[in-house]
């Protein structure tokens, strides 16, 4: 497990793609705290991202995903930190993974995959008009920039959570 260590782990991609679930067992297996954006967003905001969005819009969305990030990053004891699928989408967000010296494992996954995995899931407004085309566009916008911010890639389709967690820590 010498790949991460003395470094948080960061793990990006796309809504459905398992960053919190592999998140949690890579922090478990390397008895290291769970630092998931999401979460922390909502704990800090005392609201749902869903809530964050309906009110606020998605620009003071993206602005607290920042704060999150920077905070996460800023974390003295090591973490493995499930980023917010959209963090990539701000480039003071892809200049802070950088210069952080993390190890930044991008779990790809195939849009229909995802689209099977979102399913019935109640934080993610922006997929609530059109599931299958929100998440292919997403995943044509934004992998130039996993790709950019990511040491490692592991494809998550088809795989156990328990063959994505030995890919992450390999």
């Amino acid at each position: 497990m010498g790949v991460v260590d003395g470094r948080h782990l960061v793990l990006v991609g796309l809504m459905g793609s398992g960053k919190t679930t592999v998140g949690r067992v890579v922090a478990q297996r390397l008895r290291r705290e769970l630092l998931d954006s999401d979460f922390m967003i909502e704990a800090r905001e005392g609201r749902t991202v869903r809530a964050i969005f309906a009110e606020d819009g998605e620009d003071a969305f993206r602005a607290i995903e920042t704060d999150v990030l920077v905070e996460a990053l800023a974390a003295e004891d090591r973490a493995v930190i499930a980023a917010a699928g959209g963090v990539v989408l701000r480039p003071e967000n892809r200049a802070a993974l950088r210069e952080s010296g993390a190890r930044v494992v991008w779990l790809r996954a195939d849009p229909a995959t995802l689209v099977e995995r979102v399913k019935g899931g109640v934080h993610r407004p922006l997929l609530d008009d059109d599931p299958r085309g929100t998440l292919e566009r997403m995943y044509a916008e934004r992998s130039d920039l996993y790709r950019e911010v990511a040491d490692a890639i592991v494809m998550v389709d088809n795989r156990s959570v328990n063959e994505i967690v030995e890919a992450v820590l390999r």
